[in-house]
């Protein structure tokens, strides 16, 4: 695989000796990241010699599969030794948060896949939804369940990271707008602006959130949210040397 960037950078790249995966959307499918990391481990093992080995996962670990929980345990305590990992925040982990402030947003989070990462907790929610408990029982019975650990690594996300001539969000960002002023709303959410935007952004932007059967080369962006919760597909974006290429399940 190729790429191409703005005009005066025929070929972007990443600061020498540095070896980077960009993760795409895991969506509790924890199965698929063991797999993936199993992969990269594998991969970074016959890679040219690297003095620093980088992750960056693109936000969207939780809702939908089966094992939120699972997926943040990993993330937190359980990845290969001898990268440095970044953390990025997805519109899930904001909904997350955001129902977690305000019991009134239950039934977004519920229709955006919130149950199975409540179940994944342990949260009995078919009783809770039979008995027609208030929004707030469901927000006292969540946050009862969360370990601290893992509410301090929601709270810790952060929005973007830059590496070199890439620049790594979840959802993408707003065209015209420079790439430090741009706001959470955007860097989470964002679609149609971005994605029909052919012009430069001034960096590679490396971003999820938006699903396709394969991975969205453009020559002002890479989309790598494969679906894995629906297609078992979980998609790694390999960068090196000047190069990329895709690792996935």
């Amino acid at each position: 695989m190729s790429l191409s960037v703005s005009p005066g950078v025929d070929r972007p790249t990443l600061p020498e000796g540095q070896l980077l995966y960009a993760v795409g959307d895991i969506h509790g499918r924890l199965d698929l990241l063991d797999a993936l990391l199993e992969l990269i481990e594998a991969d970074a093992a016959r890679a040219a010699q690297a003095e620093r080995r980088t992750l960056v996962f693109l936000g969207d670990y939780v809702d939908r599969g089966l094992d939120s929980r699972g997926v943040v345990e990993r993330l937190i305590g359980g990845l290969p030794q001898d990268f440095e990992a970044h953390f990025l925040k997805g519109n899930h982990e904001a909904i997350l948060l955001n129902f977690l402030d305000d019991a009134w947003s239950l039934e977004n989070w519920r229709k955006n896949g919130g149950d199975a990462t409540m179940l994944s907790y342990g949260v009995d929610t078919e009783r809770l939804a039979r008995i027609g408990a208030p929004s707030d029982a469901w927000r006292q019975a969540f946050a009862a369940a969360l370990p601290e650990a893992h509410l301090r690594f929601f709270k810790s996300l952060q929005l973007s990271v830059s590496f070199g001539d890439y620049l790594f969000v979840h959802a993408g960002v707003k065209p015209g707008v420079p790439l430090a002023a741009q706001t959470e709303a955007d860097l989470i959410w964002i679609r149609g602006p971005f994605l029909n935007h052919a012009e430069p952004f001034g960096k590679v932007v490396v971003h999820g959130h938006t699903p396709g059967d394969q991975p969205a080369i453009r020559s002002n962006r890479v989309g790598i949210d494969t679906g894995a919760v629906f297609t078992g597909r979980l998609t790694a974006l390999r960068l090196q040397d000047g190069s990329g290429k895709f690792l996935q399940t």
